[in-house]
């Protein structure tokens, strides 16, 4: 046949042979798809291991059976009659480079299901490789890209490896976030800095949410607004950020907030009123205690006693804050084995704070919330019982009852 060819044109022989060969090579190409990765599909559908449906939907197997047609090509091209040697070696140095390239695909793909697997696993959590992996695909890239480039010029890659010596500084200067995103990584790592689902907040980048990935050099942060910030990992070193781990770890969550009491209403208490409280629940230990306590100092007196200004007295602020405490104390959503304060700050410009230190049992947000915003309905509500008024500046309305 390539007789027949060959007297109707010199060129036809291996222009019909290249044709055929390219040809044969589709053919084969479909039918190793059909047969390899459809029977591994189907085979990993009917097993109970994840593994190789994580390694089907990568498609490793895919990119392997990419090799069976430069294979052919590679094998094959040799005996097209009539084609010049130059143009043989030619398509073989591209083959050999196609196949070189199809084992690179296929070994980041890899590596990229093994990182898959691994995430599945609860210790994932705590020690995400993702960073490391994409490390690892990079260098099979850089040393891939070296062996499809050797290949292609019919080169050693030893030659071309060579001359990267020459282009370090240039590398570095290329590589420069990636060699420090790498360095982040492994602090990040080995100091157990940050996990994916821990909440971190981080103003300069207006992160303030879910850690939802770590990569080698980016940490993805979901927003409580659902938004998603993109932090680079080697800041996470060399800027600050809070890591809300701990409170979830505890199973506590702080509450830290004031109520300003107007000092112009903080007075001693009268008899009548020691009387009335002594009837409160939470306050009835208290009252008899401080009783006993202010007795006993004031015996003591060296001085006349007769006189007010010389004795201790009960105070209102005093006692609401007796009675904060004691309500803290007995909440059942207030954790019992952790601080609990009830205490003055200073005063200023905006009345008197006390201020309630306290954790709660929960640390789910909503939760958390309703518990907060529970206690100070109520001690705000109860502050006129104890003769005490709450500061606010001037409003509107305070304003108009002036005239």
């Amino acid at each position: 046949m390539f007789e027949q060819l060959d007297s109707i044109h010199p060129l036809l022989p291996p222009f019909v042979g290249v044709l055929a060969l390219l040809a044969g090579a589709v053919i084969i190409n479909l039918i190793a798809k059909h047969l390899l990765v459809g029977t591994v599909r189907a085979f990993a559908k009917r097993t109970s291991v994840a593994w190789d449906d994580v390694l089907v939907t990568h498609n490793v197997f895919g990119r392997l059976v990419q090799v069976v047609p430069a294979l052919i090509v590679f094998a094959g091209v040799p005996f097209v009659p009539g084609l010049p040697e130059g143009l043989v070696q030619l398509m073989r140095n591209v083959a050999m480079g196609y196949m070189v390239l199809m084992l690179t695909l296929a070994l980041t793909a890899m590596l990229s299901a093994a990182n898959t697997i691994y995430s599945a696993s609860p210790v994932s959590k705590d020690r995400p490789l993702k960073g490391f992996v994409q490390l690892v695909q990079i260098v099979v890239w850089i040393f891939g890209g070296v062996m499809i480039i050797a290949a292609v010029l019919d080169r050693s890659p030893l030659l071309l490896l060579s001359g990267f010596g020459a282009m370090t500084a240039i590398l570095l200067l290329v590589f420069k976030d990636t060699i420090l995103s790498l360095v982040a990584s492994v602090q990040l790592t080995a100091q157990d800095m940050v996990r994916v689902g821990d909440w971190i907040e981080m103003p300069q980048f207006g992160a303030d949410g879910d850690v939802v990935d770590v990569q080698l050099h980016t940490v993805k942060v979901q927003n409580w607004d659902k938004t998603i910030t993109t932090i680079p990992t080697h800041r996470l070193i060399t800027d600050s950020f809070k890591n809300w781990r701990g409170m979830s770890q505890a199973g506590a969550r702080r509450i830290k907030r004031s109520i300003f009491l107007d000092v112009s209403s903080i007075r001693f208490q009268t008899q009548d009123e020691v009387d009335h409280f002594t009837r409160f629940a939470l306050l009835k230990d208290y009252i008899g205690n401080k009783e006993q306590e202010l007795a006993d100092y004031n015996e003591g007196l060296t001085t006349e006693v007769d006189a007010e200004v010389n004795r201790r007295r009960l105070t209102n602020a005093g006692t609401f804050r007796a009675y904060a405490y004691n309500y803290l104390k007995n909440h059942t959503k207030i954790h019992k084995g952790m601080t609990l304060i009830v205490r003055q700050l200073g005063p200023g410009p905006e009345g008197l704070p006390l201020e309630i230190y306290c954790f709660t049992n929960t640390t789910e947000w909503a939760v958390y919330e309703d518990i907060q915003s529970d206690i100070f309905d109520h001690l705000l509500a109860i502050v006129p019982e104890f003769g005490l008024r709450l500061f606010q500046k001037p409003a509107g309305s305070d304003l108009a009852n002036l005239k």
